[in-house]
C-alpha cells in the first residue's frame, strides 16, 4: 500500500512538471511571437516603454524647490546702504572694501540694483590667485600688451590693431560710461573666442595661499585711502612679457593641467581618434539628481568629466588657439572653470545689436506661444572635419531632438545614431513614449536646425558635403521669431552662447547647457531662472517630457476639455516668468556698469604696491 502511494506521488508530480513545463514552453513561443519591440504605433524600436513608476514627486518638483529656497537664502543677504554693504564685505571678502567703495555703493543705489555680496564672487574667483603676483609685475604686462582698454583721469581710451575689432569698442564704450568713478588702470583684452591662460593647479595653490596669508582687517588708522596711479608705468613701460603662447596641440591636455591633482580627469590624456559617436552615459548623469542636474557647477565643470574631451568642440579640434601657462591679467566674456581670465560680461550683451539682444521686444504671452523647441544656429564649437564632427556638442544636439534623426536610430540601429546613443526608455519612465515612439513624439516638439554648416575646410557656402546626409539647412531665425516658441535650448557655440542674456530676458524658458563661467553665474539660480541641462544631453527627454507631456491633446471619459497627458505646462510658465522677471532686475546694462565698477576698483588695488593697506573705511568712522 505504500509502495502505491509513493508511485502515485511520483507520477503526481512528473505530471505536475510535464504540464508547467509546457505552459512555460508556450509562453516563451508566443512571447517571441509577439510584437513586444513594437509601439503602440506599430514602429519597432529598441526596448519597451517603462510602466508607469508609482506616484511620487518628480525630480524636477524636487529641484524646484530646492531652488526656491536657494533663491530665498540669497536675497535674505540684501544690503541697501553703505553700512550694511561694507559690513556684508567685510565678513565674506576679510578685508576692507577697496577706495571708492562708497560711490560704487551710491551708483548701484542710484540705478535701484539688487546689491547682495555673493552676487559678485565671480570677481574674488578670478582675482584671488592675482595676489600672488608683484603688483609691478601685473602692471607692467597690462600696459604691454597688445590690446588694452586704459582709464586716466577719467577719460577711457582703445589700444587695438588696425582690424575691425567690435568687442574692443564695445568693451571701451562699456568702461567708459564708468570712466569718471575709475582710477588710472590698464585692461588687457581678450579678442578671441576661446580662453587663453591655463595656469597649472599647483601654481594657482600656491597664489592662493599668498592671498589668503595676507588677508586681514587693517586697523583704521593704519589704512591708506587713495590709489598710487599709473604714472610710473606710463612714464617707463618696459619690455613687454614673453607669455610662451601655445599655439597648437590638443587641448585638452593642454587645459586639464588646470584641474586639481586629484580630480577625474587630471591625469586622463586627450583622444585622437574621433570617430563614431561621443562616450555618453549609460544611465543618469554622474552627480545627477535622478537623472537631472542638482550642482550647476559641477555639471559645466571638465575637470570632473573625462568625457568632454570626445563630446566638447571645446577639446575635438577648436577654432584657434592661443594659450599661456603663465598667469596674466587679461579680461574675457567667458572662460572654462580651469582658465584664469578675469570675467567682464560680454560685449554681445553690451550690445544693442538685435541679433543677440532680440531688441525690447521679448515675446508675447506664454499662451500664445507654441509649445515646441526651437533652436536656430550655425554648426560652430571649432573645425568640424569628415573625421570629427560626430563629437561636437551642436551636431549631438540637433541629431537627439531631431525626430527623424532619432526615427532611425529606433528603427535600425538599436538606439545608436551617427553622433548619439539613446538610453533605455526605462530610464527616465517618460510618459510619452507610452503612447508613441520617441522620433514620433519629436516629431510633434521639435523644431532644431543648422543654418550653416560650416564646413572645414570651408565649401563657400552653407552645405557641407560629409554632413549634408544628416543636416538640412533652414534659414535664420532673428531672435524675436524664437520667442514665438516655449523652450530655447541654448549650447555652446566656440565658447560661450551670446544669446543666453536675450533668452533669459524672453517670456520663453531657456534650456542651458554649457562648460563655460560667465560673469552673472553667482546670481542665477537654476531651476528657479532656466533649465540646466546636462552636456551630453541625455536629460532632454526627461526635461521636454515632464513640460510638454504627450504634446497631443486627448480627451478623456467623462471630461469636457482636451488635455496633454503628462505636461507641466504651469510649471514652465512660472520658471520662464521667474528668469525674467530676475533677468530684468539683475541682468540689466545697468548691472554691467555696477560689476565693471566693482572688478576695476578691485583690480586697481591689485596692481598697486600698497594693496595691503588700501581699503575703505569712512564707514567705520
Amino acid at each position: 500500500m505504500t509502495s502505491r502511494l509513493c508511485t502515485r506521488s511520483v507520477l503526481l508530480r512528473l505530471s505536475l512538471f510535464l504540464a508547467i513545463s509546457c505552459v512555460l514552453a508556450t509562453s516563451a513561443f508566443l512571447w517571441a511571437r509577439a510584437p513586444q519591440d513594437v509601439t503602440p504605433d506599430g514602429i519597432p524600436h529598441f526596448n519597451r516603454p517603462a510602466p508607469t513608476p508609482p506616484p511620487q514627486a518628480h525630480p524636477i518638483d524636487t529641484l524646484m524647490k530646492k531652488a526656491d529656497r536657494e533663491w530665498h537664502r540669497l536675497m535674505a543677504k540684501e544690503t541697501t546702504d553703505l553700512e550694511s554693504a561694507a559690513k556684508a564685505y567685510r565678513w565674506r571678502r576679510g578685508r576692507h572694501p577697496p577706495p571708492g567703495f562708497d560711490k560704487w555703493v551710491e551708483f548701484a543705489r542710484l540705478n535701484g540694483a539688487v546689491v547682495v555680496e555673493d552676487f559678485f564672487d565671480q570677481i574674488y574667483h578670478d582675482l584671488t590667485p592675482f595676489w600672488g603676483l608683484e603688483p609691478a609685475k601685473i602692471r607692467r604686462q597690462a600696459k604691454n600688451f597688445e590690446f588694452v582698454v586704459s582709464v586716466r583721469n577719467g577719460s577711457m581710451t582703445v589700444k587695438s590693431d588696425d582690424k575691425d575689432r567690435p568687442w574692443m569698442k564695445l568693451w571701451g564704450n562699456m568702461v567708459g560710461t564708468i570712466a569718471e568713478w575709475l582710477p588710472d588702470i590698464d585692461i588687457p583684452i581678450n579678442v578671441m573666442d576661446e580662453s587663453r591662460v591655463v595656469v597649472p593647479w599647483e601654481d594657482i595653490n600656491e597664489y592662493v595661499k599668498a592671498e589668503r596669508a595676507s588677508r586681514k582687517l587693517v586697523p583704521r588708522p593704519e589704512v591708506v585711502r587713495e590709489y598710487t596711479g599709473l604714472q610710473e608705468i606710463d612714464e617707463n613701460p618696459g619690455e613687454p612679457f614673453d607669455l610662451e603662447w601655445i599655439k597648437g596641440g590638443l587641448y585638452w591636455d593642454i587645459a586639464r593641467v588646470g584641474c586639481p591633482p586629484d580630480s577625474p580627469s587630471r591625469n586622463v590624456e586627450a583622444l585622437t581618434n574621433f570617430s563614431g559617436p561621443p562616450p555618453m552615459p549609460s544611465g543618469f548623469p554622474d552627480r545627477s539628481f535622478e537623472g537631472y542636474v542638482t550642482n550647476w557647477t559641477e555639471a559645466k565643470d571638465p575637470c570632473l568629466q573625462p568625457d568632454l574631451r570626445g563630446s566638447h568642440g571645446t577639446f575635438v579640434e577648436p577654432i584657434s588657439m592661443s594659450t599661456t601657462h603663465y598667469l596674466f591679467p587679461i579680461f574675457g566674456g567667458s572662460k572654462l572653470p580651469m582658465n584664469n581670465e578675469i570675467l567682464l560680461p560680454p560685449a554681445m550683451y553690451w550690445t544693442t545689436d538685435e541679433f543677440y539682444s532680440g531688441g525690447e521686444e521679448h515675446g508675447g504671452a506664454w499662451e500664445t506661444k507654441k509649445t515646441a523647441v526651437m533652436w536656430r544656429g550655425a554648426a560652430s564649437g571649432g573645425r568640424n572635419k569628415l573625421e570629427n564632427w560626430t563629437r561636437f556638442q551642436r551636431h549631438r544636439f540637433v541629431s537627439m531632438v531631431n525626430g527623424t534623426a532619432v526615427q532611425h536610430a529606433e528603427k535600425d540601429s538599436n538606439g545608436v545614431g551617427p553622433n548619439f546613443e539613446l538610453l533605455s526608455y526605462n530610464t527616465y519612465h517618460l510618459t510619452a513614449t507610452q503612447y508613441m515612439d520617441l522620433g514620433t513624439w519629436l516629431n510633434s516638439i521639435s523644431e532644431a536646425a543648422f543654418v550653416n554648416l560650416v564646413c572645414f575646410p570651408g565649401t563657400g557656402n552653407v552645405n557641407c558635403p560629409y554632413t549634408d546626409a544628416y543636416y538640412e539647412v533652414k534659414k535664420t531665425m532673428s531672435m524675436r521669431e524664437q520667442y514665438a516658441y516655449k523652450f530655447l535650448p541654448d549650447i555652446d557655440g566656440n565658447s560661450f552662447s551670446g544669446r543666453y542674456r536675450g533668452f533669459l530676458r524672453s517670456t520663453s524658458l531657456p534650456v542651458k547647457a554649457t562648460i563655460y563661467s560667465e560673469w552673472h553665474d553667482s546670481r542665477l539660480v537654476p531651476w528657479l531662472h532656466f533649465v540646466p541641462m546636462d552636456n551630453s544631453f541625455v536629460d532632454i527627454y526627461g526635461i521636454l517630457d515632464y513640460f510638454i507631456g504627450t504634446g497631443i491633446a486627448k480627451r478623456r471619459e467623462g471630461e469636457e476639455k482636451a488635455v496633454v497627458e503628462g505636461a507641466h505646462d504651469e510649471q514652465a510658465k512660472k520658471m520662464a516668468d521667474a528668469g525674467k522677471e530676475w533677468a530684468e532686475r539683475v541682468l540689466r546694462r545697468e548691472d554691467m556698469q555696477i560689476y565693471v565698477m566693482r572688478l576695476l576698483l578691485e583690480y586697481a588695488r591689485i596692481c598697486d604696491d600698497r594693496r595691503e593697506r588700501l581699503g575703505f573705511v569712512d564707514d567705520l568712522e
